[in-house]
């Protein structure tokens, strides 16, 4: 079935969510984020499949957030807040999954996209997988609960590093904090990926769901996304913030005389 700017498909127990605006590398614009959740709620009707792979068509993963979500003509505060509140939803429908999700990274994987791979159970990346969150340097924080999954996969010290300084990471630095599982040449990315899906569709469907689910109630227990709904609404206020709109026009007029 069609949706907005994803690939969606499915063979036997494999499925699979594609990022499908690769002249624009991807970005997560609100009609995007709807459209995945929608996609893992139909992935989830399809009892036989155990695996779905989210990736991203052309250059890049994903740039991340579309930036356009908050210009243009005010639509009104509670659409607003909507939106802003779109990105947690997302993450929400991805990690509450009954199949196991791989993310294949390669390229660029920004701000919004890294919480997408976040939300995937595992995760491979191409060697040259350039990562960042910038959104500090944009004037908003990082929303859609990114905060208590960073620190579930990397921890606090390091969520607070790569946050508040927003400087970009390899995928080896990845690797090494345990956001990313394995990092192969981009040569052998979907060899890899394959591998691996091959090796979860031989396991049960019960064995795989039942070791998600345990794994999964264990990190929430660790750092639970259930109070992040909130999240859009520092988001909004961000946005109306003089000194945070300074910060993020100061951060662009720089990108603007690179």
């Amino acid at each position: 079935m069609p949706f907005a700017n994803i690939e969606v498909g499915s063979v036997g127990p494999r499925g699979n969510i594609t990022l499908n605006r690769p002249d624009k590398l991807n970005p997560l614009s609100t009609e995007t984020l709807r459209a995945l959740v929608d996609a893992a709620h139909w992935l989830d009707e399809q009892p036989e499949i155990k695996v779905v792979v989210l990736a991203g068509n052309g250059r890049a993963f994903s740039a991340g957030a579309d930036v356009a979500l908050f210009s243009g003509e005010d639509p009104g505060v509670a659409a607003r807040r909507e939106a802003a509140d779109a990105g947690w939803q997302m993450a929400e429908a991805i990690e509450a999954m009954r199949a196991i999700t791989i993310a294949r990274i390669h390229g660029h994987c920004v701000g919004g996209a890294v919480l997408l791979a976040a939300a995937c159970d595992l995760r491979v990346a191409a060697d040259t997988t350039r990562f960042s969150i910038p959104e500090l340097q944009l004037g908003i924080p990082l929303g859609w609960g990114g905060i208590p999954r960073l620190v579930r996969e990397i921890g606090p010290a390091m969520t607070k590093e790569l946050v508040l300084s927003g400087r970009p990471f390899t995928a080896q630095e990845a690797r090494g904090l345990g956001f990313v599982n394995r990092v192969v040449g981009e040569q052998f990315l979907d060899e890899t990926i394959e591998e691996l899906a091959a090796q979860l569709v031989e396991k049960s469907a019960l064995t795989l769901a039942a070791t998600k689910l345990a794994v999964n109630a264990t990190s929430r227990a660790i750092a639970s996304t259930s109070g992040a709904w909130s999240d859009a609404d520092v988001l909004l206020t961000a946005l109306s913030d003089p000194e945070s709109r300074r910060v993020a026009d100061d951060y662009l007029d720089r990108l603007d005389r690179r």
